[in-house]
């Protein structure tokens, strides 16, 4: 992509985003996010109704008297994004590609945390780790995990990417390695993959991990069109389908319905949130929704 181009994307993607950022994350998103969990500042003689857990024992061994650990809150918050670029998100039968969507969500989050001070990192996968930024605040940090976006983005949509498979596992796997202290985490991706329950299950225990899955509406529902050839864009297995014949419409919407439904259930049973956004709809107004649910939850 060329650089003029790159930055008319960037300042697009700025545009769209800049009301959705003003209207309904910046009253929300310090109160949503409070993940911060606590930060040692210092120990202090025990006092008459101090909770004992903090007691310091090592400490009040050394100085024969009782001490306890003080702590405050931590102020600043690391969002992470895991950003699924492989070459099923490339599809899109109506408005736009799942890529695109995905990457304007990322964006938008992004520059969320940027107005409430926050670090973004950023991780984009494949079946392997393709790009890691690391945790920074600023502008200009932000404008950088933008480009990285669109970069990955152009490059699954020229039908070469780096690598076309999928592995969440891997990404989460990268995540648990390099991200030791608590952060809130996007995992964006269209979840078509397998394998990846017990990485999820671990880095939810340790973050606060948010999914949001990327939809095409055909992928859930075949329209009565006819043949058509449906071509697994990561494996490259074609298949021609007669679209015609209601029992196969409505067998492909029941198996369709049974992993949306599968998937789901394993997110709530490990108490993880989940969004679902399609290609054919805004994404402000699911984003929305989920915002101010977790809002009314943490008050």
């Amino acid at each position: 992509m060329e650089t003029k181009e790159l930055l008319k994307k960037v300042r697009q993607i700025e545009i769209n985003i800049r009301g959705v950022v003003n209207e309904v994350f910046a009253g929300e998103y310090h109160s949503v996010f409070k993940g911060r969990g606590m930060e040692f500042a210092e120990v202090r003689e025990y006092r008459y109704g101090d909770d004992v857990r903090n007691i310091d024992w090592n400490v009040s061994a050394r100085m024969s008297q009782p001490f306890v650990k003080m702590f405050d809150e931590e102020r600043e918050l690391t969002v992470m994004i895991l950003f699924d670029c492989s070459a099923s998100e490339i599809f899109g039968t109506r408005g736009q590609v799942k890529g695109d969507v995905a990457t304007e969500i990322a964006a938008l989050l992004a520059s969320s945390a940027l107005k409430n001070n926050d670090k973004v990192g950023l991780i984009i996968f494949s079946d392997r780790i393709e790009k890691f930024v690391p945790p920074r605040k600023g502008r200009q940090h932000i404008l950088r995990v933008i480009r990285e976006l669109l970069f990955a983005e152009d490059e699954v949509s020229a039908g070469n990417p780096r690598s076309i498979q999928t592995d969440i596992a891997v990404a989460l796997e990268y995540l648990n390695q390099i991200v030791k202290r608590r952060a809130t985490v996007f995992l964006i991706s269209d979840f078509l993959a397998e394998g990846f329950e017990k990485d999820l299950q671990i880095a939810n225990k340790r973050h606060d991990l948010v999914g949001i899955r990327i939809v095409d509406p055909l992928e859930e529902k075949l329209p009565a069109v006819g043949l058509i050839e449906l071509e697994d864009l990561e494996t490259g297995e074609v298949l021609l389908v007669d679209t015609a014949v209601s029992a196969i419409r409505q067998s492909a919407s029941e198996n369709a319905a049974k992993s949306k439904q599968k998937l789901e259930r394993f997110f709530k049973s490990i108490g993880m949130d989940f969004i679902d956004i399609y290609t054919n709809e805004s994404y402000v107004r699911p984003l929305t929704k989920f915002f101010r649910m977790r809002a009314r939850r943490f008050r």
